[in-house]
């Protein structure tokens, strides 16, 4: 199966996107409650729909796609097309990152804390005893 197909046939849901959020925006002491807000805000522009037109955005809603974009929940394309009159039209899309969003929820919480477990699990003993 090919990527795009993939795409369309995977869905998320609320719970999956909630998490995600948790653990992008959580680091950035984002409140639980903001964050179950901004799930249902997010779902509320892409539902079942892999992509929304920049141009159905207000500034505010463009800022937090941005800040989105930046946690890599969101994505960008655009598209040009030639007009009968020789003028060049840009379409603008934000696009949900599916996978990356089921992967986050999906991956364990603290990956930094196992990281630096292991740094002193390879410590020799001789290293902590005092003369």
């Amino acid at each position: 199966m090919d990527e795009e197909l993939t795409s369309i046939l995977t869905v998320i849901s609320i719970s999956e996107l909630t998490e995600a959020l948790r653990k992008t925006l959580g680091k950035r002491d984002i409140p639980e409650d903001e964050i179950r807000k901004l799930a249902d805000y997010l779902m509320s522009f892409f539902g079942f729909n892999d992509e929304v037109i920049d141009n159905l955005l207000r500034p505010e809603d463009r800022d937090v796609f941005y800040m989105l974009e930046e946690v890599g929940i969101l994505t960008t394309r655009r598209e040009e097309i030639n007009l009968k009159r020789g003028k060049l039209w840009r379409i603008h899309y934000w696009i949900i990152k599916k996978e990356h969003i089921k992967a986050l929820a999906a991956s364990e919480e603290e990956e930094d804390e196992e990281e630096f477990g292991s740094v002193y699990d390879s410590i020799s003993e001789e290293v902590w005893t005092r003369d």
